[in-house]
């Protein structure tokens, strides 16, 4: 059974960056697909970034394009997501997840899911 584990959230001002990790184990990942959702208060999940199982397909979110960049350490088991320009609306639980095949921008249809960092930006 496959685990994710985000770390590197926390608060930062409006206009700085974070850089999130999520570290999967159980089992290595090299050939799935795996995603960025985000979660804000009395909101529901909504998809950020998700990268394909060789790193060389990716895809965002209108909302955080040109701002957050996806990538994968394959050799580590673990997917990044580095998010610049940060802004107030960016503030959410930032949850990563694994799919078997094709990447996808629907929540339901992945498979294990991390149990979140905090993201926090203050204005």
């Amino acid at each position: 059974q496959v685990q994710l584990v985000e770390s590197g959230g926390g608060l930062v001002q409006a206009g700085g960056s974070l850089r999130l990790s999520c570290v999967a184990s159980g089992r290595t990942v090299g050939s799935c697909a795996m995603g960025w959702f985000r979660q804000a208060p009395g909101k529901q999940r909504e998809f950020a970034a998700w990268i394909s199982w060789s790193g060389f397909r990716t895809a965002y979110a209108d909302s955080v394009k040109g701002r957050f960049t996806i990538s994968r350490d394959n050799a580590k088991n673990t997917v990044y997501l580095q998010m610049n320009s940060l802004k107030p609306e960016d503030t959410a639980v930032y949850y990563c997840a694994i799919r078997e095949g094709n990447p996808s921008t629907i929540p339901h249809e992945y498979d294990t899911w991390g149990q979140g960092t905090q993201v926090t930006v203050s204005s």
